[in-house]
């Protein structure tokens, strides 16, 4: 096999040109074979085969700089520079991630999980690289939606103002996440069907060319003329009336082709983009058909691409899924706001029996959240559903354009606490702390699936910004019994006793039961309350426990500084109470991938280090 050959950065430059198509199959197949044993990101990464080939062939790493945005389109990238091997153990915890990381290989240039990123990166690099007198190529892979995002424009503001080399590849595959929405898809489209333009200009080009002595004089002075041939077949040339120099568009597909382009792109001073047209899911039939299906995939039988293990019980986004569906029913005024995730959020429903009411707004979390402050002052009752992850980036929006206004928005925050195997860009662990700060907001975190539904139902009849943050995965169908009505900062006793008092918010509700059920065992009385309200936090309760209890044990999924045990934790100091809080809380560091019971123990959050740590706490 050919691609036995790769087996450190810069080997396919030893590989003939002739062998190049062979090498994309190969590399094709591997993914395929991998990805059904380990699941990760295959569609986005099978549309950029020979896009990485020509990239790596045209480049020299690590010298050059390739800088991948949304890196779930790297995997193509990690086979060529040595780290196929790694492919056994990929998202698993202490093995390969599934997007680049400097600390693995000196070929990753930025560390990114998220998007439009890229051009910000690579002019940092190219500002360095000309500060310091360096010389090396920096490239930019952006694409897979990440040119709905606004950070990339304020990027290529600046990119315009360039004189030296700066190559943005622009991967137009036509789809984000789901299939891409807005403006500059239409746009892309149009760029992409203007076949009098393409067709023209290589003619134009050929033609010139052959003439001896003056035709390439006369391309090169066309291609350095602003008003070019361009503007009489595809109107505005959105980059060019920038200042940026475009090539394109090009087959993505055809390695000789985009590196011809490459290469040219390489003579520019200044920044260049050169469009790449590509197929997401390309030689794969199933993810071709379905390339949102395949965006991220858990292992799938490789005959016909169907999941070869897949949980019984509802998921908390199959729950919220249903949920909205019944209030798309039943209150007009109810809208869907996503950002690029009608699926992963589980809005699809939502948006195919209610399409004027559902918005997905591209991969832009900020625009999402103040649009949303929009129609809650236009007299809707917006729904936003984003990861918690990624709802991070509208923080500023959150305050100011919600809160401070104290508008009626309803945070659905999906991938809340641990989320495995996408690591430490995806781990939602910092939403309680960053939402609890803010004057106005409402925080609960369900502890099962009846909970989740009545929350929704609660937030919905609320008035005000408030939120509720989920977990991924199966939904906790324990504790069916325990259906107190909901009411404002109120929590919920599910066992009274004395002595302890486990204090858990959300998903370690499910937790918390296996501590007592340990610490019970063991001849201790455990109480158990089920938080519901980060905040506001129920003071009564704390107040009530304090007077039979003399340790309380707050458990939630969330990084400890600025957390629910802090503010628990406050509440006791504030008011002197006579009670030891001690707070069982994610560490002040980033989590790696894995899975998450593996990661639970690791950051001491599995039942058996938490009873264990009780049980020290009460010898002393």
């Amino acid at each position: 096999m050919i691609l036995d050959k790769i087996n450190q950065p810069n080997d396919i430059k030893k590989i003939p040109l002739e062998e190049f198509p062979q090498l994309a199959s190969e590399i094709r197949q591997f993914l395929i074979e991998s990805l059904s044993k380990t699941g990760g990101h295959l569609a986005s990464n099978l549309g950029v085969v020979e896009l990485t080939m020509a990239l790596h062939n045209v480049m020299d790493l690590p010298t050059d700089k390739i800088i991948w945005d949304v890196g779930h389109q790297s995997y193509t990238h990690k086979i060529l520079t040595g780290r196929k091997d790694g492919f056994e153990n990929l998202r698993k915890y202490q093995g390969m991630s599934g997007f680049p990381k400097r600390c693995e290989s000196q070929c990753d240039s930025f560390d990114t999980g998220h998007s439009s990123t890229s051009v910000s990166a690579g002019l940092g690099y190219v500002a360095g690289r000309d500060l310091k007198g360096e010389n090396y190529r920096v490239v930019s892979v952006i694409g897979d939606g990440a040119l709905t995002g606004g950070m990339a424009y304020e990027a290529l503001n600046n990119a315009s103002e360039l004189k030296t080399n700066f190559i943005i590849v622009l991967n137009d595959n036509k789809m984000s996440i789901s299939e891409n929405v807005g403006g500059i898809s239409q746009y892309l489209g149009n760029i992409r069907t203007a076949e009098a333009y393409t067709g023209l200009k290589m003619s134009v080009t050929k033609s010139l060319n052959k003439m001896p002595s003056v035709g390439p004089a006369i391309v090169k002075k066309i291609h350095k003329t602003k008003s070019s041939i361009k503007q009489l077949f595809i109107p505005g040339m959105f980059f060019e009336d920038m200042g940026i120099t475009y090539l394109g568009p090009v087959n993505g597909h055809d390695i000789r082709q985009t590196m011809r382009v490459l290469n040219e792109a390489k003579k520019v001073e200044g920044a260049v983009i050169v469009h790449v047209l590509t197929e997401k899911g390309k030689g794969y039939e199933p993810a071709m058909r379905h390339p949102a299906r395949f965006h991220g995939t858990t292992p799938f039988d490789i005959t016909n691409g169907i999941p070869t293990s897949s949980g019984n019980k509802a998921s908390y986004t199959d729950i919220f899924s249903t949920v909205m569906r019944k209030f798309g029913d039943r209150n007009p005024d109810v809208v869907a706001v996503t950002a690029a995730m009608p699926d992963g959020t589980g809005l699809k429903r939502f948006r195919n029996m209610f399409p004027d009411r559902f918005f997905d707004v591209g991969i832009a979390e900020q625009h999402a959240v103040t649009f949303a402050a929009g129609l809650a002052l236009g007299g809707l009752i917006p729904v936003v559903a984003i990861y918690s992850s990624f709802l991070q980036r509208a923080f500023d929006q959150v305050i100011h354009d919600v809160c401070m206004q104290n508008l009626h928005v309803v945070f659905a925050i999906d991938r809340a606490g641990l989320v495995g195997s996408d690591g430490e860009t995806h781990q939602g662990c910092f939403d309680l702390s960053y939402l609890s700060l803010i004057p106005n907001m409402t925080v609960m975190a369900p502890k099962n699936k009846w909970e989740l539904s009545d929350m929704l139902k609660y937030a919905v009849a609320y008035d005000g910004p408030i939120a509720i943050r989920y977990p991924r995965g199966e939904a906790y169908d324990g504790l069916e019994e325990y259906r107190e009505e909901i009411r404002c900062g109120k929590g919920e006793w599910i066992y009274r006793e004395s002595g302890i008092l486990l204090l858990a918010a959300g998903s370690m509700v499910k937790t918390a039961v296996k501590i007592r059920e340990m610490l019970k065992e063991k001849g201790y009385r455990v109480s158990l309350v089920n938080a519901r309200f980060v905040k506001p936090i129920d003071t009564e309760i704390i107040c009530e426990a304090a007077k039979d209890h003399g340790l309380i044990v707050t458990l939630e999924e969330n990084v400890k500084s600025g957390g629910f045990g802090e503010h628990v934790a406050d509440c006791v100091s504030t008011r002197k109470l006579p009670v030891k809080v001690m707070i069982r809380a994610l560490p002040d560091r980033f989590v790696e991938q894995g899975n998450v019971g593996m990661l639970h123990q690791e950051v001491g959050l599995d039942p058996e280090a938490v009873c264990q740590s009780i049980l020290e706490e009460e010898a002393i």
